[in-house]
């Protein structure tokens, strides 16, 4: 019989996360300071992040001891099945072999509160009272408000406009868990007041909510910015997901020849491929293939430049080089929120300028139909985000039955999509729209990156 589910108890959780950084033989560029564009120090971070994190975004230990505290949490959920999708390469009439890592186990509903957890432990660590964050489809807002409860701090949300008119349960979880919500941009902070001069109907971006979750936490005391992906520390602590799949996968007496995410700033798909990839930096799986999926709306990976830019809109956080639109890019209002991120984690755009990793783009549409076919066999209804991936796996299912190659693929099902079915439901009545960035917007969006002279790496 077909074996569907494999499970790990709890005493086989990770008790390290995995650095990958050490085993880069070219890590990414260092941070400039948003105004100097001097080399970041590890003080110019300290107003808006708590020193815990600080000391791990600049780590170079291979392996980092995961809290006691944060693994009893963690064990709410974790560690989270690996799932093989029988059903679903049986109605593809696939030769291939894939599997499905499901982050949509947690409370919240993806893979977002392995770092909130984490970041709330330190911030309580350090005395904070609270945490200022952005969120786009609200995934990352849902989790940063679950798990501000367990430390009894507080969590005040940017959701970007679009999203918060799109997405209203997720603010609604937000608000259940204590989170306090306010549309983005908004009339709370500067940042936000001044893009509402400009344009009062605006959409809003993910880099508007940062701006204004920054200016927030660092403008009241007690409280600091909390990140749900992009930066170094986030991806160390989702590398949860792939040390577990690593054990799953042992367990299924296999290894993927192709791994596959979504992403919008980095964080799913990084904790899935991080502790495989050491595998192919090293030399010992030079064939395996990482396929980084982005929105054709948001093409920072497959049509940005590789460039130093502000995080975001106000450049009041880091300069990091990465793959990017533009910090003043506002992406057409598609309904997958958590892939509106202007630029890419640095890690994984070095990671693709060095051929370790690949990208493709995809239409709203294709990535719904595909996500259809998915729980029509598999059940699952999948956020739009985690669509992406389901839709490059589709492509590479279809091209192993082509060509008749038995591969092993492992995605990353980083979240459910419950409170998205609003998108499903335009899809249905075919009122779902495709954006193409035009090449014209794409280049207007990138006139405005620093000068900084490549020689000064």
């Amino acid at each position: 019989m077909t074996q569907y589910k494999y499970f790990l108890g709890e005493d086989d959780m990770p008790t390290t996360w995995y650095n990958v950084l050490p085993d880069m033989e070219m890590p990414p560029p260092p941070y400039r300071h948003p105004v100097t564009m001097d080399l970041m120090q590890p003080d110019d971070l300290a107003p808006v992040f708590p020193a815990a994190l600080i000391e791990q975004e600049m780590s170079q230990e291979r392996y980092i001891e995961i809290p006691e505290e944060v693994l009893d949490v963690l064990k709410m959920w974790r560690p989270s099945p690996l799932y093989r999708a029988a059903r679903w390469e049986e109605a593809l009439d696939t030769p291939a072999r894939i599997y499905y890592k499901w982050e949509g186990v947690s409370p919240p509903g993806s893979h977002k509160p392995n770092t909130a957890v984490a970041q709330c432990y330190y911030g309580k660590q350090e005395g904070l009272e609270g945490f200022a964050t952005e969120t786009g489809a609200g995934q990352w807002g849902s989790a940063l408000s679950f798990a501000t409860q367990f430390f009894d701090m507080a969590c005040k949300v940017f959701m970007v406009t679009i999203s918060y008119h799109q997405k209203p349960y997720r603010r609604v979880m937000m608000e259940t868990w204590g989170g306090n919500v306010v549309p983005s941009p908004s009339s709370e902070t500067n940042a936000g007041r001044k893009i509402l001069e400009i344009d009062p109907e605006t959409s809003g971006s993910l880099g508007i909510a940062i701006s204004e979750a920054i200016e927030y936490a660092v403008t009241h005391e007690g409280w600091k910015y909390s990140l749900g992906s992009v930066v170094n520390f986030v991806l160390l602590h989702q590398t949860v997901v792939g040390m577990e799949a690593i054990k799953q996968m042992e367990m299924a007496e296999d290894y993927p020849d192709v791994l596959i995410g979504c992403v919008g700033g980095g964080s799913n798909f990084g904790g899935l491929f991080l502790p495989f990839i050491k595998d192919k930096l090293d030399g010992s799986r030079p064939d395996m293939r990482v396929i980084n999926v982005e929105s054709t709306a948001c093409p920072s990976l497959t049509r940005g430049l590789y460039a130093y830019d502000w995080g975001d809109t106000a450049k009041t956080g880091p300069v990091a080089k990465m793959h990017t639109v533009g910090h003043d890019f506002i992406p057409a209002p598609v309904h997958a929120g958590g892939l509106r991120y202007h630029g890419m984690a640095p890690i994984i755009c070095r990671l693709m300028e060095d051929g370790f990793v690949e990208a493709s783009a995809y239409n709203q549409n294709e990535v719904f139909q595909a996500a259809h076919s998915f729980a029509g066999a598999e059940g699952f209804i999948v956020a739009p985000e985690t669509a992406h991936a389901l839709k490059a796996t589709y492509d590479e299912a279809m091209a192993c039955k082509a060509s008749g190659e038995e591969k092993a693929i492992l995605f990353n099902c980083s979240g459910h999509g419950h409170f998205d079915l609003s998108a499903y439901d335009a899809y249905h009545r075919e009122e779902l729209p495709d954006y193409k960035l035009s090449e014209e917007a794409l280049q207007d969006a990138l006139e405005g990156l620093p000068d900084i002279p490549s020689f000064s790496e």
